[in-house]
């Protein structure tokens, strides 16, 4: 693996402690390639550093990598019985195409207390991966009654719900999650797309709107901003809005797209060439209304 020229060495007297907050943080920023080589620099002096080894799987789940997690988190839990190394395995084995054996080692891990909300969780979220909705909800509600104050919880539940298209339940969920944790902007950002699709256009964008202000940078939420405008008739903010969560982000470009042709007050572009152009400012070829 290559070294990072700016990373600390354990060798040169740097304190692992340190260099493991110093991992901790790069996790927490997302700086995930980071956040792996710090994490190896302290697994080459101390092999069964249980923190070590867990910031080291997070980052190479996060990179789409969790295959190469596998081996130090089956290393760590041979060690001993700890359920946050047994349920990032669960979530590596799942990254890595091992679904069954994820769902196997994340029951187990659910299965035995004191109860591991986090396993739970991932459960389900595996089980949802595999096309198990339903049991996917069992799981979640049965850590739901073990935890009945869980926002995250809620929250887990009421996508799964959306996933399968009953909005009802998943908006009752989401109504009294926001009441309990009213500055989570992604409890708003869930329940605004509820009522986006429910043709509640007015009121999605005043949630969308509060999601943004807790949450600036949240492209798909103001994407999502952007289509409530349009379908409300206001093109002109709308389409400056669809500029705005586009500008910067490639990866929203088919997000923006749809926005703006699924929209019954959007326009549709024959050519992507011409679609870019408009969606970066540049009106000068004309477009179907």
């Amino acid at each position: 693996m290559p070294k990072h020229p700016s990373l600390p060495s354990v060798s040169r007297g740097n304190h692992p402690a340190r260099i493991l907050e110093r991992a901790a943080l790069a996790l927490r920023m997302q700086h995930f390639g980071e956040a792996e080589q710090l994490a190896a620099e302290v697994l080459r002096t101390s092999r069964t550093d249980t923190a070590a080894t867990m910031i080291l799987a997070q980052a190479l789940i996060a990179q789409n990598r969790g295959g190469e997690a596998i081996a130090p988190l089956e290393k760590a839990a041979r060690r001993g019985s700890d359920a946050r190394i047994e349920t990032l395995l669960g979530a590596g084995l799942g990254s890595a195409g091992r679904g069954a054996e994820a769902i196997e080692q994340l029951r187990r891990t659910a299965a035995r207390p004191p109860p591991f909300l986090p396993a739970f969780q991932e459960l389900a979220g595996q089980l949802a991966k595999a096309g198990r909705v339903e049991e996917a909800i069992a799981v979640a509600e049965s850590a739901l009654a073990l935890a009945p104050e869980s926002v995250d919880l809620q929250l887990d539940l009421a996508r799964l719900h959306l996933y399968r298209n009953d909005r009802g339940k998943a908006r009752a969920i989401l109504l009294n999650a926001r009441e309990a944790a009213p500055g989570r902007p992604e409890i708003l950002a869930e329940l605004g797309r509820i009522l986006l699709l429910d043709g509640e256009y007015a009121a999605a964008a005043d949630v969308f709107r509060h999601a943004l202000g807790l949450r600036p940078d949240d492209a798909l939420t103001r994407a999502d901003l952007a289509a409530c405008l349009l379908e409300m008739g206001d093109r002109d903010a709308g389409e400056a809005t669809l500029r705005s969560a586009l500008r910067g982000r490639p990866q929203m470009f088919g997000r923006t797209t749809y926005a703006l042709a699924a929209s019954s007050h959007g326009r549709f572009f024959f050519r992507p060439s011409t679609l870019a152009k408009f969606l970066q400012g540049d009106r000068s070829e004309p477009s179907t209304p």
